[in-house]
Formats: C-alpha cells, sequence, structure tokens
C-alpha cells in the first residue's frame, strides 16, 4: 500500500475505512478496518460468510434452496482505486469491496458479475457509459409524512429544502461524483438530483455512493431520506431511471452519423435485446415486491415494453433535445432502486449485447401514448404490459437462459432464492406493511 495514501488518511484523521458491498437484497452493507490495521488487511481483506449473499430483505436469515450455508468464508477485499473520505461521518472512509474464493473472484460477488458484462462487452468493441437517476422523498422521522406539500419543480420546495439538498451536493462532489442538474419531484417532498455518466463500473459505484451520501445528510438534517419505489398510494414513485450511451474508441455511436436525430443500427440492435428480455430483467431491475406498485400506466413508469423518441410511457426512451449530434443516450425507465446497481446493469448489458449479436431489428418507435391504442394496433405494433408483479416476472427470469447464464449459476441460484424468499414473505402485504418494512431499507 502506496505511502500517500496512508498520509491522506492519516491527514483527514481516518479511524476506520469501511469496507461496502451490495447484497442480492440490495441491502448496502459493510465492514470497517481500523487505519492502524489497514496494511495488515488492505491485501487479503475481511472475512465474509459466503451465506452472506443468502440473506433476504426482512432478516439475516438464511433462505433455502439458495446453494449458500453458513458454512464457508469468502475474502472483502478494499479496492482501493475507490477510497473516499466521508465528508458526511467525521474520522470515517468507503471504499468499495470485491468478494475473493480461493483468490478468484467468487461467483456470487455483483460487481465481478457486472466486470465480467464489462469485458463481454470490450470484446464486442463497445463500451457502456452510464448514470441512474434517482428520485426520492424527504420525510419527517415521527410519522415518515413528507416534509413539504409541493408540486413538480416548485420552487418553494427548493426554498424548503435548500439547506438538505445544497449539502447533499456537496457531499456528491467532494466524493467524486458530477452533480450536473436538481428539481423537487411530482410528489411532496419529493427530489431528484442528477449526476454526470461515467462507465458501467463507476456508475454502479456513483449508485451505492448516492445511496448512502442522501440517506446520511437526510438524517443529520431531522430528514428520512428513502428509494422506496411507493410510499404513497396516491403520489408519484420513486424512479432510479438508467441514461446510458454506447461508445467505440472513445466516440459515442448511438447516434446515425449519416441521419442525425436517429439511432445508429448497432444502438437499434443494443436497445432490440433489452426490450426482448426485459419481462426477465424486470426480475432484476425492478426486484422488489413493492416496485409494481409504480409500474402503472399513465405513470411514467416504464409499464409497457416498447420505445420511442421522447417517449415517457415507453420503457425505452430516446431523448432527441440534447445537444447535437443527437440522440446522445438513452434511458431506460423500468429501473427503480431496490435494484442492485451491479446486478441491473449487468444484465442489461447481456440483453444488449444479445440484441447486438443476433441483429435484431428494434422497430418502428411508438408515437402515441400505449393506453390510448385499440387492441388491434397494439397487436399490429407489438406492444404489449410488462408483468405487473414480482411473481410474473421472476417466472421470466426463470425461463430466460440468456439472463441466467450470463450470472451463471451460483449467482442466478442464490438470487433467485432471495426474490423468492422476499415473494413469499410479503406477497400478500398492504402497501402500509411494505412501507413499514421496507422504507428505511431502500
Amino acid at each position: 500500500m502506496d505511502k500517500e495514501t496512508l498520509t491522506r488518511l492519516d491527514r483527514e484523521h481516518i479511524k476506520f475505512i469501511r469496507v461496502l458491498w451490495c447484497d442480492n437484497a440490495n441491502l448496502i452493507r459493510g465492514k470497517a478496518i481500523h487505519r492502524k490495521q489497514l496494511e495488515t488487511y488492505v491485501t487479503h481483506g475481511v472475512g465474509l460468510t459466503a451465506a452472506q449473499q443468502a440473506l433476504p430483505v426482512m432478516a439475516d436469515v438464511v433462505v433455502p434452496n439458495s446453494g449458500l450455508s453458513p458454512i464457508g468464508e469468502v475474502r472483502l477485499i478494499p479496492d482501493l482505486s475507490t477510497l473516499t473520505c466521508l465528508p458526511y461521518a467525521k474520522n470515517h472512509a468507503r471504499v468499495m469491496g470485491d468478494m475473493i474464493l480461493n483468490g478468484q473472484p467468487w461467483s456470487c460477488c455483483p460487481r465481478d458479475f457486472l466486470k465480467r458484462m464489462i469485458a463481454r462487452a470490450k470484446k464486442a468493441e463497445l463500451e457502456v457509459m452510464a448514470a441512474f437517476e434517482n428520485e426520492f422523498y424527504l420525510l419527517n422521522p415521527d410519522d415518515f409524512s413528507p416534509v413539504d406539500d409541493t408540486v413538480f419543480a416548485a420552487t418553494l420546495s427548493m426554498d424548503l429544502q435548500q439547506a438538505t439538498i445544497d449539502e447533499i451536493s456537496e457531499a456528491l462532489i467532494a466524493q467524486g461524483l458530477v452533480v450536473e442538474l436538481y428539481h423537487p419531484e411530482s410528489g411532496p417532498g419529493q427530489q431528484e438530483i442528477s449526476v454526470l455518466y461515467t462507465n458501467a463500473l463507476a456508475a454502479a459505484d456513483q449508485q451505492i455512493v448516492f445511496r448512502e451520501t442522501v440517506k446520511a445528510i437526510a438524517r443529520q438534517h431531522q430528514q428520512i431520506a428513502s428509494f422506496l419505489p411507493k410510499i404513497f398510494l396516491d403520489s408519484a414513485g420513486n424512479g432510479c431511471h438508467l441514461h446510458f450511451s454506447l461508445w467505440r474508441d472513445g466516440k459515442n455511436i448511438l447516434v446515425d452519423t449519416e441521419n442525425p436525430g436517429f439511432l445508429s443500427l448497432r444502438g437499434q440492435s443494443f436497445l432490440a435485446g433489452i426490450l426482448k428480455h426485459l419481462p426477465a430483467l424486470m426480475a432484476i431491475t425492478t426486484p422488489s415486491v413493492n416496485s409494481y406498485r409504480r409500474l402503472q400506466p399513465n405513470c411514467w413508469s416504464g409499464a409497457f415494453r416498447c420505445w420511442g423518441y421522447d417517449h415517457r410511457e415507453a420503457a425505452l426512451r430516446v431523448p432527441t433535445n440534447a445537444v447535437n449530434p443527437s440522440p446522445t443516450h438513452v434511458e431506460l425507465k423500468t429501473v427503480d432502486a431496490s435494484a442492485n446497481p451491479y446486478l441491473a446493469l449487468g444484465s442489461i448489458i447481456a440483453a444488449g449485447l444479445d440484441g447486438l449479436k443476433q441483429n435484431l431489428n428494434l422497430g418502428e418507435p411508438l408515437t402515441k401514448v400505449p393506453t390510448q391504442l385499440t387492441e388491434a394496433e397494439s397487436l399490429e405494433l407489438a406492444i404489449e404490459p410488462l408483468p405487473n408483479s414480482l411473481e410474473i416476472s421472476l417466472e421470466h427470469l426463470q425461463d430466460n437462459t440468456l439472463i441466467l447464464d450470463a450470472l451463471g449459476q451460483e449467482l442466478a441460484q442464490s438470487y433467485l432464492a432471495v426474490k423468492k424468499a422476499e415473494l413469499q414473505a410479503m406477497k400478500d402485504f398492504s402497501l402500509q406493511q411494505e412501507v413499514e418494512l421496507l422504507l428505511e431499507r431502500y
């Protein structure tokens, strides 16, 4: 370990370095190494029971049929390239961890799964750039009511929540994220902060940083921040839209250079792969029982398997009002923050690459609102509603050999076991019961 890093930690009076991982339930967990012991642990990491990846969101109890048990241990190795001093936790730093078994990446490590999909894209001469766009609620801690009662882009909410939002933004910037835009969202007390895109692995790491930072700063302002997809029955849900672009040799290749304003053929095939596999992908991108309360028609949540230019009801929206040449990126709306970002982004890459491999045809963009189509029009355009429950999306995932093979047998088995256990536990929950359990988990 280089002396410069150690000197920096000492200069910042760091006492503990938190080594983080994100499990199959999308809970962010960590173990902390004391600064004085960092040189001892930095190479071989800290011990972690293999059963950790078999824990559901409800409780620290190993689920059945996961292929994992309390027997066996992996090492959580700090990725020092992600080392950051925490602006919201004095004397603590954070680093992302990689799960290692017998000196090799563990097959059940979500972060390594994304690395494998990035390598697969590289073989196809592609680099995926991405950013997660989060919506979240700020709530009063005593009764979980919204901190204000405002509407979309209300400047009143900007004034009321300025102290919290300003500190969140400064903390994100201090950790290396580039904050681009901010506005109050449609729900009372709901907010959205956009950060700049980066390479796929860093984008998933940024999502962990974002969630951790927003929650920590909100608590310091006597507020609760929640990314739970649906909190209030009659108010907007929380999306976590994924914005991504495809690059080759340092150039964005989404745009058709001969027809500016339209997608390139490679871009079209990549999107076609995502649409083909989207019902199965949803078990990973919208993986909670609560997710499907948000995924409703006419709610701009991506509830239909279709795509369109600037179409906010479509699962895949291609913005065309960006700087030239346009389009520069694509937005997948069927994503929320109950998704493990490494698994979600890795699976999306796998699906897109399958579209490229098979040279799939994306078809024509939808120019109408899906709910206003006649039955005949829906059949002709092959527009259909996406799964409306976790149970259905899990069935699609179990039948999808492309995604399962990309995950690998052990990761797929442990993930499916966790999600089935969560489904069984919460399938009959009311919205209130879901909120009571999940509000502060996500």
